[in-house]
């Protein structure tokens, strides 16, 4: 008998943005899979405070920091701490965002530049300060980044985010590359629709009817169906998986359904 490929046991793993939403279920799966988790949090103190009870109630080891992960120094202090504490990392997942729907003649320069600070600078931090410790350290390592179909079937009135998204997925696949020979992974995640807060003003109830019926599983994604494939992605069972985008989506991005009639002969 061998141990599962799935089993994270004495992993240590860091999240981005985990205080809700898909990052606050990736960190509890991580947690039921055996790994201890660190994570950051920009403003939802009390909901932090319950992932890391989540993360501890699993049996595992949780940090928990907040702060902006626009700003390179909170990134880097997350990295050092979690080395000082636990003696290095080895996965590191880059999910904290933010979403702006905004017509594109309308955006300022502070919308963009504020909107790609996190959702795309950020990624670049996260990549930077886990590969450094990572390679330091040796033994590989997984990257995992959170993209979005959105990069694939982009929304209009999502410009910047969806620039955020192409940019990180061109990142991955560069990273993938260049940090294949330390047998560090890099991968990507795309979600489809799912339920977070962070959708919460953008899912009109118009909006849901319309993913309803788009998705062909019926249903917008609960964080908990999008949490699980990071399991596989920061374990050894993608040990051989690196530079792609695993699309988690119900299927939305193949329905290309208009309604068209039936024809007869």
């Amino acid at each position: 008998m061998t141990a599962s490929p799935y089993d994270l046991t004495g992993k240590r793993a860091v999240i981005t943005g985990a205080s809700q939403g898909i990052g606050a279920a990736a960190a509890v799966a991580l947690a039921r899979a055996g790994a201890d988790v660190a994570f950051t949090y920009r403003s939802a103190t009390e909901r932090a405070e319950a992932t890391a009870a989540d993360i501890r109630a699993a049996g595992r080891r949780a940090i928990v920091l907040q702060g902006d992960t626009g700003d390179a120094a909170h990134v880097q202090e997350l990295a050092d701490r979690v080395t000082a504490e636990w003696g290095g990392l080895d996965i590191w997942i880059n999910n904290a965002a933010g979403l702006m729907v905004k017509p594109f003649l309308e955006l300022t320069d502070e919308d963009w530049h504020g909107l790609l600070a996190a959702n795309l600078h950020g990624y670049f931090y996260g990549c930077r300060a886990a590969a450094g410790q990572m390679v330091a350290q040796g033994g590989g390592g997984r990257v995992i980044n959170v993209t979005s179909v959105v990069d694939i079937q982009p929304i209009a009135e999502l410009s910047a985010y969806v620039t955020a998204k192409g940019g990180i997925l061109g990142l991955t696949k560069t990273l993938a590359v260049e940090l294949g020979p330390h047998g560090i992974t890099v991968n990507a995640l795309a979600p489809g629709a799912t339920d977070t807060p962070l959708n919460q003003v953008a899912y009109t109830p118009q909006v849901r009817a319309n993913y309803n019926e788009r998705i062909p599983l019926g249903r917008i994604a609960s964080p908990e169906e999008i949490a699980d494939p990071f399991v596989f992605l920061a374990s050894d069972a993608s040990r051989y998986v690196t530079g792609i985008e695993l699309v988690v989506d119900g299927g939305i991005v193949l329905n290309g359904n208009v309604g068209h009639a039936r024809t007869h002969d």
